[in-house]
């Protein structure tokens, strides 16, 4: 069983930058993928980044290539993801995802989410 709980959203201006941080619980953190999803108000959840147990396979979708990136700490038991250059259309529930295997960028995988942080930025 693992817990996911994010942290860092909120309000920021276009052009502006955010770091979200999940912190999860479980010993077998390392050897989850884990991702970033977000959902706006009448769209369909999409992901924003996965990265491997190991931090050494990372992927990104196609509207936040370039400006966003998705780093952990097994250590630590953490997630990041670092957002630059936010835009309007940013603005979403972000949620933090874990994947009972190594690597995924399909949602189907990913069996724990945390309750989600709101990301808004205005223009």
């Amino acid at each position: 069983q693992v817990q996911l709980v994010e942290s860092g959203g909120g309000l920021v201006q276009a052009g502006g930058s955010l770091t979200l941080s999940c912190s999860a619980s479980g010993r077998a953190f390392s050897s989850y993928a884990m991702g970033w999803f977000r959902q706006a108000p009448g769209k369909e959840r999409e992901l924003v980044a996965a990265i491997s147990w190991s931090g050494g396979s990372t992927n990104y979708g196609d509207a936040v290539k370039g400006r966003f990136r998705i780093s952990r700490d097994n250590a630590k038991n953490m997630v990041y993801l670092q957002m630059n250059s936010l835009k309007p259309e940013d603005t979403a529930v972000h949620y933090c995802a874990a994947a009972v295997k190594p690597y995924s960028v399909q949602s189907g995988d990913y069996k724990y989410w945390g309750q989600g942080t709101q990301v808004t930025v205005s223009s």
